[in-house]
């Protein structure tokens, strides 16, 4: 109970310090206040366009996400496994995690759709740390327990099952954690770019544009309170998993 009102008393203030701003402002242009932000958010929530568009941008997220956990699981799994494959392959992962997404995202351009622009950029930003997770996980099995399964010729999937998976599980789960943050706000970022129909982004750049800051306030929140939410879903989810 002390934690919540503590959390509560901690939100208040900076609401306080957020409304005292708005009025050292003087101008809902330059910045709102929670107020008006929070009636631009209402209103907008009760439109069908509002719903449909944050849909389209979790579904193109979600599609991100899930590509680039498969993909960097496989790819952890191969380069784990072999050092040839690790050593061909370290350099595609170090330029993935070296190059600023906002790179990415005019390349890209090039070559994709804008709808499908910010699933390849949240599938980008997910590959690195799933396949460097997973690669982490399998080297760290122990050699004793894989020397052991080896005498009592325990067969591969029960190696797969018994081994392999508890030693790569956490290092998994904490990739899903920390790879959906990374996809949610990348993702959000290449619509502002790409400006895809039905987008999250493309609504932040046009009340950007039209100078509507209520409602790129509003916007902005919606990314906020929905990155906040998810990260808890996906926390509670990897919890359960674990149990």
């Amino acid at each position: 109970m002390k934690r919540i009102l503590r959390s509560c008393a901690i939100a208040l203030c900076w609401l306080l310090l957020w409304q005292l701003a708005a009025m050292a402002a003087g101008s809902a242009v330059l910045l709102p206040s929670p107020w008006e932000t929070a009636k631009a958010l209402v209103a907008l929530a009760g439109t069908g366009f509002f719903w449909k568009t944050t849909g389209m941008t979790l579904l193109r997220v979600a599609a991100g996400f899930l590509l680039g956990m498969a993909a960097g699981t496989a790819l952890g799994v191969l380069t784990a496994a072999s050092k040839a494959a690790d050593a061909f392959l370290a350099p595609l992962r170090g330029v993935v995690k070296a190059t600023p997404v906002t790179s990415f995202i005019i390349l890209v351009l090039l070559w994709l759709t804008a709808s499908l622009t910010p699933v390849f950029i949240a599938f980008l930003m997910v590959l690195p740390i799933a396949w460097a997770n997973v690669r982490e996980g399998v080297l760290a099995v122990d050699a004793q327990l894989l020397e052991m399964a080896e005498v009592f010729q325990l067969p591969r999937a029960k190696k797969l099952c018994h081994i392999y998976f508890p030693s790569v599980l956490p290092q998994y789960l904490a990739a899903c954690t920390t790879g959906f943050g990374f996809a949610w706000k990348s993702g959000v970022a290449a619509e502002v770019i790409a400006r895809p129909a039905l987008s999250i982004g493309k609504n932040l750049y046009e009340s950007k544009l039209y100078l509507n800051t209520e409602e790129l306030f509003a916007w902005t929140a919606m990314v906020i309170l929905l990155s906040m939410l998810l990260e808890r879903a996906m926390v509670c989810m990897m919890r359960r998993i674990r149990k």
